[in-house]
């Protein structure tokens, strides 16, 4: 890390100096929706207005010392429907999250290479050529977003320009319109186009794989001499720190919740393995930052050296809560199985926390639902004294599962997306004539399936205790759950204790999630949804492991009304562990090809473990155990549990210390406690 590097980070994250220069949002900005309402103007023309006037009131900040420009100022973003209207619409709409155009992975390619002009250019062309008024109306909000845009820039040029920094000015007007010549205009447009979308309301809008499309900037330069390694390096290092410069204005369901994920790696369609000196760039920045973004991911498969294990098993070691680990040998058939190109299931990214995306085309939405599996086998305890055989009561969950699955098609029905004219502008949307908002290539749903762990448990039960042994009567075990085990202390003693867990390595309860995941996916593969794509089954929680195991009641494994239920692809918090080992050897046994929407396997280690070189290469084999053994997905967390317990005790002694959450990482103290609990309850692990 160099001197200007190790100040920067200084600046913004110990003294937090940027933020001097924050301001609360104009008084205009709470009349807007009003006049837009009353001058009757479309949600396309609003949406690029809005965006125009955020930009106009930033402030160009630039802080000592860096290259790279762009820091916000304007705390928040002004609306563009009054509180009645957006009422109106959600009255007739299904509207996910806060209705924006997000969670997806733009072009940033194409406008690194041709600039954010050449974009103009086509909605230029296209009001010349239509006579259409929403084609119209939608080329117009595309060139005042663009010509917002490039106003914001020269106005950072010219600050850059009165402060005499001459490279910073030059840099800005160069890629202000025009495509990037070189690796550090390349990474300067990309921050100013991905601060330009949050600007816009498009949040948790991914990089993508910055190592791919940056690549050809880095290698120019160098194979030049316009830049030596380790000057490429500090600009990488700068662009990362620039990622946390904002990032607690960028908050989804918790500070770190922002979408700002990369990708590395990787395996071509040709059969190429894509990790090159940029990929490896990316992960030496992350280590020696220790930030919370960008969040990293790594594409693997079995073939993939164990040396880039070994890398990414470093990160692990300094405790980020990444990189996490998608197996392409699993991934690419389950998006083929899905109707993807043999071409975009290659270039697969990962979204906001861990579901697979594809960038540039798609306008999926990964996560739009979920469905609590531990609740479809609880909801159906009560008719187990009408089964004469386990297979009467799997038969019952089966139906409940088919059943809310069927449910999903009619309540995201008729969904409404607000417009986004700069999503629009970076992506095929454009020539396409019609706003992003409305479709693209793909639009498939995603359905976060929960508590995996827990529903097999309490079925694994069911069938030893009440069914193969009889030691429990099916009488009793729905009276038990109906109550809450109140009076049945003995039951739940037995239930945590003795009932086989997934995650032992024991195929008796193992069987069975592989059946519910079976189940799982059988009951959304003939469902499409509103605008003809389909639904993808995933094995991941996002935060409804907390919602679900606070709603739901007791289940027959021995989980108690409100307890938690595990995060992801994950253990019981009742199993008694053997070790990482029978935990992946357990939880790679489904049929997970079905099941990948996303949801990665979440191990705990002790950072203990890490206290000789050996031990990152044993970690290394354990991660590529599970790829070899056909795992989908792999996030693990290096933790402390004398630490957490103080850094909750004691957090102005821990403001940077880093936990893994669901699918991303972030500061512990400025976590809600309920997620702290939980990340503290989880099973830590040794590397034997």
């Amino acid at each position: 890390m160099n001197e200007e590097i190790k100040f920067l980070k200084e600046y913004i994250f110990e003294r937090g100096e940027h933020k001097k220069f924050r301001r609360e949002a104009p008084a205009k900005f709470a009349e807007l929706a009003e006049d837009f309402r009353a001058a009757g103007l479309s949600p396309q023309i609003r949406s690029a207005i809005a965006l125009k006037e955020m930009l106009s009131a930033e402030s160009p900040v630039i802080l000592p010392r860096e290259k790279l420009a762009f820091t916000r100022t304007i705390k928040t973003l002004p609306e563009i429907f009054t509180k009645s209207e957006w009422d109106e619409i959600k009255s007739r709409h299904f509207i996910h999250e806060k209705g924006e155009v997000f969670n997806i992975s733009p072009d940033y390619e194409t406008v690194l290479k041709c600039g954010l002009g050449s974009r103009r250019k086509i909605a230029e062309k296209g009001l010349e050529e239509s006579s259409d008024p929403e084609a119209r109306k939608f080329y117009t909000s595309v060139v005042v977003a663009i010509d917002a845009i490039v106003d914001l820039v020269l106005r950072y040029a010219d600050e850059a320009e009165s402060r005499g920094d001459m490279e910073m000015s030059k840099t800005l007007r160069a890629v202000s319109s025009g495509g990037a010549n070189s690796f550090r205009e390349a990474l300067q447009l990309l921050r100013i186009l991905h601060f330009s979308l949050w600007a816009a309301g498009s949040y948790h809008n991914t990089l993508g794989r910055i190592d791919q499309y940056l690549f050809p900037y880095y290698k120019k330069d160098v194979e030049s001499g316009i830049l030596s390694k380790d000057g490429a390096f500090d600009l990488l290092e700068e662009f990362f720190l620039s990622c946390n410069k904002d990032s607690d204005l960028y908050v989804g369901m918790q500070q770190g919740d922002n979408g700002q994920s990369v990708v590395l790696g990787g395996r071509s369609a040709s059969g190429e393995y894509m990790f090159n000196e940029l990929s490896e760039m990316a992960l030496r920045a992350s280590r020696e930052l220790c930030l919370i973004d960008p969040k990293i991911n790594i594409r693997v498969d079995s073939k993939t050296p164990l040396e880039i294990y070994e890398k990414g098993s470093e990160l692990t070691k300094v405790g980020l809560g990444f990189p996490q680990y998608s197996n392409d040998d699993v991934v690419i058939p389950f998006l083929l199985d899905h109707g993807y190109s043999n071409e975009d299931a290659h270039e697969y990214v990962v979204a906001a926390c861990w579901e697979f995306i594809i960038p540039k085309v798609a306008l999926d939405i990964p996560n739009i639902d979920a469905l609590a599996l531990a609740d479809c086998v609880r909801s159906r305890v009560k008719d187990l004294p009408t089964c004469a055989t386990f297979e009467d009561f799997y038969s019952l969950v089966e139906d409940e599962i088919m059943s809310r699955c069927a449910e999903f098609p009619r309540k995201h029905a008729d969904i409404y997306i607000k417009p986004s004219p700069l999503m629009s502008a970076m992506s095929p949307a454009l020539e396409n004539g019609g706003d992003i908002s409305l479709g693209m290539k793909y639009n498939n749903y995603g359905i976060h399936g929960t508590g995996i762990a827990t529903a097999a448990d309490s079925l694994a039960a069911v069938k030893k205790f009440c069914f193969e042994e009889g030691s429990v009567s099916r009488e009793e075990m729905a009276r038990a759950v109906d109550s809450d085990f109140e009076g049945f202390g003995d039951l739940l003693k037995k239930l945590r204790e003795e009932a086989p867990k997934m995650g032992q390595d024991d195929d008796f309860v193992d069987s069975l999630a592989v059946r519910l995941l079976d189940s799982f996916a059988d009951a959304l593969s003939p469902l499409r949804n509103g605008r003809g794509g389909n639904y993808r089954a995933g094995t991941g929680t996002a935060m409804y492991y907390v919602f679900h195991g606070k709603d739901e009641g007791a289940t027959p494994d021995g989980r108690r009304a409100g307890e938690v239920i595990p995060a992801n692809y994950s253990p019981s918090l009742f199993m008694k562990q053997k070790g990482p080992l029978s935990v992946i050897k357990s939880f790679t046994k489904p049929n997970l090809r079905r099941v990948a929407n996303g949801g990665p396997l979440t191990l705990e280690f002790d950072q203990t473990v890490f206290r000789n070189e050996e031990s990152v290469r044993k970690l290394a084999m354990l991660v590529r155990t599970f790829i070899v053994l056909g795992g989908h997905q792999l996030q693990l967390n290096a933790v402390n549990l004398e630490t957490l317990l103080d850094a909750k005790a004691h957090p102005e002694r821990h403001k940077h210390l880093i936990v893994r959450v669901w699918g991303w990482s972030g500061y512990f103290v400025e976590l809600d406690e309920c997620y702290q609990d939980h990340v503290i309850k989880r099973i830590e692990f040794g590397v034997q």
